[in-house]
């Protein structure tokens, strides 16, 4: 993800592995953290996910380009598998989420 600093996130949240960050974070504190991603996010692509009280037991959002949708389904929040296009082998970054 370029445009913005990664090393930030480390304020909030501990990063385990390159580019992946966890932790546990307010609502009010997550919402910050994704409106400064959702601004700095060019070409990238994010995710952010936490625990709800849905049924699910998570909620996620997404950023940036990805096969892998988000579908609500009855109020159940799935992720739909998009084809790759043809002549592509992986098509891992084709559609804008």
């Amino acid at each position: 993800m370029s445009g913005y600093d990664l090393s930030t996130l480390a304020i909030w949240l501990l990063e385990v592995r390159a580019g992946v960050y966890i932790g546990e974070v307010s609502k009010r504190t997550r919402e910050m953290i994704w409106e400064q991603l959702v601004q700095g996010c060019e070409q990238g692509n994010v995710v952010m996910a936490w625990a709800s009280s849905h049924e699910s037991g998570y909620e996620f959002q997404t950023i940036g380009p990805c096969r892998l949708l988000p579908v609500d389904f009855d109020g159940l929040m799935l992720v739909a598998f998009q084809p790759a296009p043809p002549g592509q082998k992986d098509g891992s970054l084709t559609t804008e989420s």
